[in-house]
């Protein structure tokens, strides 16, 4: 399952409900789960707000490959990316990947896969607000 949302999230909460709705812990013996969160500093200045930006359709498409050639690599019985968009302010999470499976390995890899490959590959733009007020266009990410 894939989801841009526009409006903070409790990731926990959030997977909490997914895996009772689903029944995923009943067949899987392993989760793997990464939360990423916005930081209050970029390139060594403090940073109030983001405001990530996608391409409609593109950028959903992308994330639905990501987790088709996840579960297709690994033995996987259920993966989930749920992805902000809008305006982020620090502390709030900006990224979930849940990937369940019958063993721990494929979990740890296909989540550590997924979180890198969303990185490098899912089309996302970042604008920064600077403490100062003064706006800046992120031009990579920080490496894995």
């Amino acid at each position: 399952m894939i989801e841009l949302r526009e409006m903070p999230f409790d990731p926990w909460q959030y997977l909490a409900e997914r895996q009772v709705s689903q029944g995923v812990e009943a067949r899987s013996g392993a989760a793997a789960i990464f939360v990423g969160t916005m930081r209050d500093f970029n390139e060594g200045d403090s940073v109030q707000e983001m405001y990530l930006e996608h391409y409609p359709g593109m950028t959903e498409h992308q994330l639905e490959t990501l987790a088709a050639s996840a579960l297709k690599e690994w033995s996987l019985d259920d993966v989930l990316i749920v992805h902000r968009i809008g305006r982020i302010i620090p502390t709030q999470p900006i990224v979930l990947v849940a990937v369940w499976s019958a063993h721990r390995a494929e979990a740890f890899d296909a989540c550590r896969h997924l979180m890198e490959s969303l990185k490098h590959s899912a089309p996302f733009w970042k604008r920064e607000t600077l403490v100062d007020n003064s706006v800046r266009w992120v031009a990579s990410n920080t490496p894995g």
